[in-house]
């Protein structure tokens, strides 16, 4: 679609410092850390959301056993429920106690760099926008599922006839959880 070729994938090395040294670089990167590195060493990167191309495919999930849903339906909703209201309170209450365990648990993590985080995650809305604001936080739509597998499918990623409605349920979505006036 795009003009691309295979022969041009480089393996995402977790590392700015190629990007840094070539002027002409181009460079993956996660919106809420690699600018920020980037920043510190003077420059102000470009930065393009895959989205933006269209690309929709949703950027996390909560992943568990058809078992398990079929078997506590209760367990994974409440599950579900804990995770949308931690992040309304992580970007729109009081980030410490998250930042904290972030912290604890990657001890590279500055508080500039958690609050940078938080920051870019509002300002391109990538928690809380589109469907998320009429049904809230996890919000998932059977139309964007099927627009990213139309593109997948279309590239050649998927067969055009594998049911994809199988990799997924909104059973435990677009509740309005958490959601403030």
């Amino acid at each position: 679609k795009f003009g691309y070729t295979d022969d041009q994938i480089r393996p995402y090395t977790f590392s700015v410092a190629p990007f840094l040294a070539d002027p002409k670089a181009i460079q993956q990167g996660y919106l809420t850390s690699e600018p920020f590195t980037i920043e510190q060493q003077g420059v102000k990167p470009v930065v393009l959301l895959l989205a933006d191309a269209g690309y929709s495919s949703y950027g996390s999930l909560i992943q568990t056993s058809e078992k398990l849903v079929h078997e506590k339906p209760d367990l994974v909703q409440r599950f579900v429920d804990a995770s949308i209201e931690g992040w309304y309170s992580y970007l729109y209450g009081d980030p410490a106690p998250g930042n904290a365990l972030i912290k604890r648990d990657n001890p590279e993590m500055t508080d500039a760099l958690l609050a940078y985080g938080i920051a870019k995650i509002k300002e391109y809305g990538i928690v809380d926008s589109g469907d998320a604001k009429r049904s809230g936080i996890g919000a998932m739509t059977d139309a964007r599922w099927r627009d990213f597998f139309n593109t997948m499918a279309s590239a050649g990623v998927y067969p055009k006839d594998l049911d994809f409605h199988k990799a997924y349920t909104l059973q435990f979505v677009d509740k309005k959880v958490g959601m403030r006036p």
